[in-house]
This record gives structure tokens, C-alpha cells and sequence, in this order.
């Protein structure tokens, strides 16, 4: 008995102060994967993770795949 839409699905996280300014392209951009509940958070995920290149915590936005 397979459902056809999971209710787990999973999501990029990008940082979002890389995007703003303007990271060096071979530098990269920080992104962490993750799953979030489809029925308990309909709009998009914010959370507050580490980025390496910024070397602070800052807010990673979820990202289409």
C-alpha cells in the first residue's frame, strides 16, 4: 500500500547572506539538506545553521531543487 504524496519530503537550505552578497563562485555557497513535514510547515523552511564561508550562523532559506 503505497501513498502518493509523502507527507516527510526533503529540502535544500541555502544561506541566505552568501546569495546577498555575492559569494566567490569557487568559494561555493553553503547548503544543508533536511526533511520537513508537508502538512505542519506548508510555506517555506527558515533556520538558523552554520555557514563555513561566512563562518557565522546565519539564516538558511529552503531552495527549490
Amino acid at each position: 500500500m503505497a501513498k502518493g504524496k509523502d507527507v516527510r519530503i526533503p529540502v535544500l537550505l541555502e544561506c541566505a547572506a552568501c546569495v546577498r552578497n555575492g559569494v566567490n563562485v569557487n568559494k561555493g555557497i553553503s547548503r544543508y539538506i533536511t526533511q520537513k513535514n508537508r502538512h505542519n510547515t506548508p510555506n517555506r523552511l527558515e533556520l538558523r545553521k552554520f555557514c563555513p564561508y561566512c563562518y557565522k550562523h546565519t539564516i538558511h532559506v529552503e531552495i527549490k531543487k
